[in-house]
């Protein structure tokens, strides 16, 4: 977690550093986005470099104490880029301001688009010559920090994707449309599970779609150049942006770019047809420009004909010509999986004929409904639409309708994701419809387990290289011996001390609930290891019968408020001692208890509490996931469940006019009780606000300010 968090704050010190030099360049936002995200490639592809370098060079054979050349196969093998040495960022890195670093920046460029067919002009180049040459050396300065330097795994993957994400939220490129938001296109990934053959997008943008399908490969211990990726991008830009993405994380594919990759009127990739296993897609929404005289003809492509004509000779919308495109590029076992407006799964009319005959074949696999704010430059809802060529006999006649609006949390005051296991809770619910009830109670186990490692984790943090809670203790024990002196002296003088008193209570309630929150850890953990748990009853009945996890995680949320009274009141206690002139008594060390640095009792207490707390939240948050999912489906089988999910048959999909509307379906979600109010997180939300306001107005400032100055005023 410590480690997550260090990333995070790290790409968004990046991120505002590199906007800062922007505004030095007086370059706007759509012009500066290409040659950072050239350098972040660049500096990622130097990062895989030096990773595999050191492994390669290791077997290469030698001959009289001679050793060849490395060569772009080695590093290919390694799903690597070879960089020749102009082309390595500490050479780009040593230029002074004497040197011209865009020149420099443009042959590193070219070395590489020499190497790679793929890359061949689509690197950026001569945009770098707008840029002043010292801003460039910030710019090189800024993407290199130290701490980077030996960082592991891949972390340059993680902050190129952060970039884009932070371009599509400046709208720096096309109102933001280029960028598909990670979560979104990881539960696309999550549930059509693409584990081989070819993988088509025939909107790709920036190349998400492919990127995500291979860190699923990797998270499946399976090779990713299994796949083969094919993807089309009218927009030009935005395809370069795509082979460089897939460059970065060390994949290739066939991606088509400009006028000729427009879906509509073209097909690049015509060889395709028929013959793709997946297909993943975030298609512009509700377009209504189609010519339909020049795509009539297609019914190859749109089996199902076209979905309405206007006055004007144009296709009235034109979701349902790419929901055909995707179902026909498909082959007789392929799966699909995109995003779609919320319109299209109940819209009327001609539209309405066309999902018809989709559903008539038995292919519509899933729907998922989507809360607005999940993009970054639009806060409309959405659906992630499933199909499926090779469903099961008996699910042939029904389509699994799954309601995900109320699962979310809040990254921005504007944009909401899923956590990790909010992925994996929406995806064990895909698991047992297809019944495979093993997976669901292998989730469960695994949150079980980390409930239990965080309990003890509590104790000895590996992660944090702390003790947590017996750290906050020994802070609790300096304090009291701390105030001990002064406040007996008070009590002397007849001035009362019931905050001490108070404290004092509360450090033994701390102590007291430690002590009975390892007994329980301890039994849990030794019920866990003896017994199996092999099933969902079973495991419901160990999270939430007597002396269960249940009792552990409500442990760990008293635990964390008895913490919490202790440290406020110690602060009540030392402004009791401030009340009564305690600065000036020889008793009181106020240096000590209030002084800079690590010698602050007050300050290193709070922080002890903060890690404290912060591990005691992970025990009943890891329980809550394995509540989540255990009481709604407590026999470990797909179950309605009002308000998520309902499994509909053909007839009643029939009677609602053909509708795909997932919320139609399943109903109303019962208000649940909150039992975990968190008013630290409260406050986070409120801070997450507040702050975006304050964004928000000082933008508004800015540009009236500018506004004012173009007018003369």
């Amino acid at each position: 977690m410590a480690q997550l968090e260090n990333i995070e704050a790290i790409e968004k010190r990046l991120w505002k550093s590199a906007d800062t030099l922007r505004a030095n360049s007086e370059l706007a936002s759509n012009e500066y986005f290409l040659p950072v995200m050239g350098l972040i490639f660049l500096r990622h592809a130097y990062s895989r470099f030096l990773s595999v370098k050191d492994e390669i060079v290791a077997t290469l054979p030698s001959r009289g104490g001679k050793t060849r050349e490395l060569t772009k196969e080695d590093f290919s093998k390694k799903s690597a880029i070879y960089l020749k040495p102009e082309a390595q960022f500490d050479y780009l890195i040593a230029l002074t301001d004497a040197d011209n670093r865009a020149e420099a920046i443009i042959h590193a460029m070219e070395s590489i688009e020499a190497d790679y067919t793929n890359l061949r002009n689509q690197l950026p180049k001569q945009e770098y010559n707008n840029i002043p040459n010292d801003v460039l050396g910030m710019l090189l300065r800024t993407l290199n920090p130290e701490e980077l330097k030996k960082a592991t795994g891949d972390i340059f993957g993680r902050i190129y994707e952060y970039f884009l994400t932070q371009f599509a939220d400046q709208g720096a490129h096309d109102g933001g449309e280029f960028f598909t938001p990670v979560s979104l296109v990881q539960l696309l990934v999550n549930v059509i599970e693409p584990d081989h053959g070819k993988i088509f997008d025939p909107a790709c943008g920036s190349g998400g779609m492919f990127v995500q399908s291979a860190h699923f490969m990797e998270r499946h211990a399976q090779d990713p150049h299994e796949l083969t990726f094919y993807g089309h991008e009218k927009n030009r830009v935005t395809t370069r942006l795509a082979k460089m993405n897939l460059a970065v994380h060390g994949l290739e594919g066939n991606v088509e770019g400009g006028e000729g990759a427009i879906t509509y009127y073209n097909d690049p990739h015509e060889g395709l047809f028929g013959t793709v296993d997946y297909v993943m897609a975030n298609p512009p929404f509700n377009v209504d420009e189609v010519d339909a005289d020049k795509i009539k003809g297609d019914k190859r492509r749109l089996p199902f004909g076209l979905p309405g004509v206007n006055k004007n000779k144009k296709v009235s919308n034109a979701n349902y010509l790419w929901i055909q495109y995707f179902y026909s590029y498909l082959n007789d076992t392929g799966r699909a999986g995109f995003v779609m407006s919320s319109q299209a799964s109940s819209a009327g009319r001609d539209e309405a004929k066309v999902r018809e005959q989709l559903v008539k074949t038995g292919h519509v696999d899933i729907m998922v409904d989507i809360r607005g704010n999940f993009f970054y430059t639009r806060t409309v809802p959405c659906q992630l639409w499933f199909l499926n060529k090779n469903k099961p006999a008996h699910l042939k006649d029904k389509v699994l309708m799954l309601d995900a609006r109320n699962v979310y949390r809040k990254v921005t005051r504007k944009i909401y994701d899923f956590s990790p296991e909010q992925q994996q809770n929406l995806t064990a619910v895909v698991w047992l419809y297809r019944g495979e009830g093993e997976r669901f109670v292998e989730l469960v186990q695994q949150y079980i387990d980390k409930s239990i490692f965080e309990a003890r984790s509590c104790e000895q943090s590996e992660a944090l290289a702390r003790e947590p809670i017996p750290d906050f203790i020994t802070q609790l024990e300096k304090l009291s011996q701390a105030f001990q002196p002064f406040m007996n002296k008070l009590e002397q003088d007849g001035v009362s001390v019931e905050p001490y008193v108070d404290f004092l209570n509360a450090k033994g309630s701390v102590e007291g609930g430690w002590s009975a929150f390892q007994i329980l850890t301890n039994e849990l953990q030794k019920w866990w290891n003896e017994y199996e748990y092999n099933d969902a009853a079973s495991l419901l009945d160990f999270i939430d019968k007597d002396a269960c996890l249940k009792d552990l995680a409500e442990q760990s949320r008293n635990l964390i408020k008895e913490i919490d009274l202790a440290y406020k009141l110690a602060t009540r206690v030392i402004e009791l001692a401030e009340a009564n002139d305690a600065k000036d008594s020889e008793l009181w060390d106020n240096t000590l208890l209030n002084g800079r640095g690590r010698s602050n009792l007050k300050k290193t207490a709070d922080e002890a509490r903060k890690l404290a707390v912060e591990q005691l939240k992970q025990v009943r948050y890891f329980y809550k996931q394995a509540h989540w999912l255990l009481s709604r489906f407590p026999e470990g089988k797909l179950c309605d469940v009002e308000g998520l999910v309902k499994l509909v048959d053909i007839k009643a999909i029939e009677a609602a006019d053909w509708s795909l509307t997932p919320g139609r379906y399943v109903g109303v979600a019962p208000e649940e009780v909150d039992e975990d109010f968190d008013f630290e997180e409260t406050l986070r939300d409120i801070h997450i606000e507040l702050q975006g306001l304050n964004t928000e107005a000082a933008e508004l400032a800015e540009k009236i300010a500018r506004n004012f100055e173009e007018l003369g005023v």
